[in-house]
């Protein structure tokens, strides 16, 4: 029997983080997008942006040795705007094909490999790949959906299951 790769073991963990934040993410409504909980919380659409980028950032940790957040020569990304659902779905769509390919083609070694996290330059954290993944990507994705999943809940938004039937979903 020939060992197991790492990315086999990771692929289906990937896709059902993905099938179940795409459920979350097609709920959040497109009228009063700069709704937020609480003045310190992101809009609700800007949440859903964020989440909606997430499974791009797969290929940055797997295809990069490093990732400055913060460059000294200003931001690589556009900053947090409004956009329709059905954007932020197409946006989350093409994350999700480039993090599906990008875990199948990234070979053992290349998980164990270091990666840094870094902010004006300066490194903030480096572990192997699989971790800063697991964690930056992943966790992280998981934590923003669910933040997500309380935002809809405040908005009287019916929530999907995510690990289980929700009170929206019970008989």
């Amino acid at each position: 029997m020939a060992p197991v790769r790492i990315a086999d073991l990771l692929g289906p963990q990937l896709e059902q983080e993905l099938a179940v934040t795409r459920r979350v993410l097609e709920r959040t409504p497109d009228e009063d997008g700069e709704w937020r909980p609480h003045p310190k919380s992101f809009p609700i659409k800007h949440l859903a942006q964020l989440i909606a980028r997430m499974p791009g950032w797969t290929a940055m940790v797997l295809q990069r040795p490093e990732l400055d957040i913060a460059p000294i020569e200003g931001p690589t990304q556009a900053g947090y705007s409004v956009q329709p659902t059905r954007e932020l779905l197409e946006l989350f769509d093409r994350g999700a094909a480039e993090a599906r390919a990008a875990v199948a083609a990234t070979e053992d070694a290349q998980w164990l490999e270091p990666w840094t996290l870094k902010a004006r330059g300066e490194a903030q954290q480096t572990a192997s790949r699989y971790h800063m993944w697991q964690t930056t990507v992943l966790n992280h994705l998981v934590h923003h959906r669910a933040q997500l999943g309380v935002y809809l809940r405040l908005r009287d938004v019916p929530v999907p299951g995510m690990y289980g039937p929700t009170a929206d979903e019970k008989k």
